[in-house]
């Protein structure tokens, strides 16, 4: 794996200081929704959807609540609709009978819910408890981490494995989020724009084709 994991980090912080998640929440039941909600969608879409069902679903007893049927046809538009409206429908049905309508807020408990594995998870600790327990690792984070050479993996968690490895904990929270804006603005999936990288003379991958 690359060796210059330090170096990479250090330019990742400097030309994108401002890096965060970009879902709007704010609410530990919102960005939970948001994030399930983001699986094979845009950040940008989802929060066109969530701007309206945050104004008419308040809590986890709402969303438990909800009419499915309906509910659907509110988050139609991000993709994979009948299965999201369960898995929100159905942790908030779990959040309310077993946890006191509370989101949890440890690894172990957030996995039971439906449609929540360790990247949804990840996200929640971090973003609505403050509790880095290991690092998100999306398409973007996935496929930064194979060019740069921060793992040869392609499970997502295993790759989340080399990077704990490779990073300090206290870096791990910060690191998906700056590995995404870099996704976004330079290593692109088709078209990597490897000649404007600032990152090209630490990268094995870049002649990317």
């Amino acid at each position: 794996m690359n060796s210059n994991s330090t170096e990479i980090l250090k330019r990742l912080k400097k030309h994108y200081p401002e890096a965060k998640i970009a879902l709007n929440y704010s609410s530990p039941i919102e960005i939970l929704v948001a994030t399930i909600l983001s699986a094979q969608c845009t950040d940008k879409q989802v929060n066109k959807v969530t701007e309206a069902i945050f104004k008419k679903y308040k809590s986890a007893k709402d969303y438990a609540s909800a009419d499915i049927k309906e509910f659907e046809q509110e988050i139609k538009s991000t993709g994979f609709y009948h299965n999201k409206a369960k898995n929100i429908v159905e942790s908030a049905k779990i959040i309310v009978t077993k946890h006191g309508r509370k989101v949890p807020d440890t690894m172990n408990n957030l996995l039971t819910l439906p449609g929540v594995a360790r990247k949804t998870a990840n996200i929640v600790l971090g973003n609505a408890y403050n509790i880095v327990e290991g690092i998100p690792v999306d398409t973007h984070v996935k496929r930064l981490s194979q060019r740069l050479g921060l793992s040869n993996e392609s499970n997502p968690e295993k790759i989340e494995q080399d990077l704990m490895h490779l990073f300090k904990k206290k870096q791990w929270y910060k690191l998906s989020y700056l590995l995404i804006e870099h996704g976004r603005n330079t290593c692109n999936a088709k078209k990597p724009l490897c000649d404007k990288c600032f990152l090209k003379d630490i990268c094995p991958k870049k002649d990317y084709k």
